[in-house]
């Protein structure tokens, strides 16, 4: 009994600072553009010379 009422307010805790890293991701725009950024990987660049 005493193992669930230690860990309960550690899960919530956890919960509380992943929702908190989410809401924080979204509004420093890490998801603005998720099409660009899977395309990215897709476009050849010309190779510069050295």
């Amino acid at each position: 009994m005493t193992g669930i009422l230690f860990l309960i307010p550690i899960a919530l805790f956890m919960g509380l600072l992943g929702l908190g890293a989410f809401i924080w991701s979204v509004r420093s725009g890490q998801f603005d553009d998720p099409e660009g950024s899977a395309n990215r990987i897709l476009i050849d660049d010309e190779d510069k010379p050295l």
